[in-house]
């Protein structure tokens, strides 16, 4: 096994080598309606630096005065926001995975997904994004992201968001890591509960103090975005799910906290309901170059398989430790990422214990390589995966 690894490293970085290293200026939507490269916004694809975040929070528009009259139709109605062209970008990913299983020692997951995406201002307090899963692990998986976002309500620093989202995504974004290894404490669900903290419905309010702390309240169905039954509904019981998160700047840090409590209802001849807690903090640190984040959260449920008497009560904990070394800050053409998952659980099949390597090179603005290393300590089983992530 350990030969087949060293044959896959050795033809990735021959890859590698024969690919320009020369920046080329990038084309998706945002890309395309400033001419602007990749890099105003990305480190990497897709890692977002502070501008970035700053732009999408922004409802993806520029800083006032700053949106060029070019990128809209003159209609001469003032309160009527037309964008000229309709902004499209295109997301692919693949990768090859070798791995000492019974099963496909290696796997050819070529394309791995692939992304239809979308989003811009609809006026100048509303915009929207979203993203279609053309294919995903060669399925068409659907709409997943897909927002509203209302921008500084009442003149005050108050934003919301409607519709489908990560509930996680106000602590780290997976849609934005640099691995291809998962955040796995985001992905855990317990027993036969469909919540977890990956993509829900629901409506996400934001305000940002001027002391740096920033509060996030979640309102979310708590079953996820699988589609409606027969009746055309889309959550199964009455009850909702909320969340918390919150956020201090402290200069180079962020200290932040996050609790989650739900409770779901299974209304068969007997209604038996499960109530979930979650709850843990997190801390992030960094400078232009170097980025660590730490997340650790224990998640709780009284009767997470839905039994009618004598529920069993079961208790997970865990999270990750990820560090990102940028040597060149956002013009950096390699960057090295170690990520550390670790999951504790008394439900069987939900411990978790892994180290990852892994090397990205920046063949083009656009264009990201990736090979990164997996040591799983439960299986004691490496896997390897080689990859490609661009978009246009």
């Amino acid at each position: 096994m350990l030969s087949l690894f060293v044959k896959y490293v050795t033809l990735f970085m021959f890859i590698i080598l024969l690919v320009p290293s020369k920046n080329a200026i990038a084309i998706p939507a945002f890309a395309r309606k400033y001419k602007f490269s990749c890099s105003t916004c990305h480190i990497a694809i897709p890692k977002l630096k502070a501008y970035g975040n700053e732009f999408a929070g922004n409802g993806f528009l520029l800083p006032d005065g700053e949106e060029p009259k070019r990128a809209y139709v003159t209609t001469g109605d003032e309160t009527l926001t037309l964008m000229r062209e309709l902004p499209l970008a295109v997301r692919f990913d693949a990768y090859i995975q070798a791995a000492n299983r019974d099963k496909a020692k290696v796997d050819l997951e070529v394309p791995f997904g692939i992304k239809l995406m979308s989003g811009g201002p609809i006026s100048k307090k509303v915009s929207y994004y979203f993203y279609f899963y053309i294919s995903e692990r060669g399925e068409v998986a659907g709409v997943e992201d897909a927002l509203l976002f209302f921008n500084d309500i009442g003149g005050i620093p108050l934003d919301m968001a409607v519709g489908q989202f990560q509930v996680s995504d106000p602590l780290y974004k997976r849609e934005l890591r640099l691995t291809f290894e998962d955040y796995q404490i985001y992905r855990i669900r317990q027993g036969n509960s469909l919540a977890n903290l990956i993509y829900d419905r629901g409506i996400a309010l934001s305000y940002g103090f001027n002391s740096g702390l920033d509060l996030t309240a979640m309102l979310v169905n708590g079953n996820g975005i699988k589609a409606a039954g027969d009746d055309h509904i889309f959550d199964f019981d009455t009850n909702k799910s909320y969340a918390l998160r919150a956020m201090q700047n402290l200069g180079m840090f962020n200290i932040g906290a996050f609790v989650y409590a739900g409770r779901e209802t299974l209304q068969d001849s007997v209604k038996v309901s499960n109530n979930i807690f979650i709850f843990g903090p997190d801390i992030s640190m960094g400078e232009d170059n170097w980025e660590f984040n730490v997340q650790y959260l224990i998640r709780e449920g009284d009767n997470p398989y839905f039994l009618p008497a004598n529920p069993t009560k079961l208790k997970s904990q865990g999270g990750f430790a990820e560090f990102t070394f940028m040597p060149n800050a956002d013009q950096s053409l390699f960057l090295y990422t170690l990520l550390y998952n670790y999951i504790d659980s008394e439900e069987e099949g939900l411990d978790y214990n892994t180290l990852t390597f892994s090397v990205s090179h920046m063949a083009a603005r656009n264009i990201r390589f990736l090979a990164e290393f997996t040591h799983d300590f439960i299986s004691e089983k490496p896997r390897l995966a080689l990859g490609i992530v661009t978009a246009f």
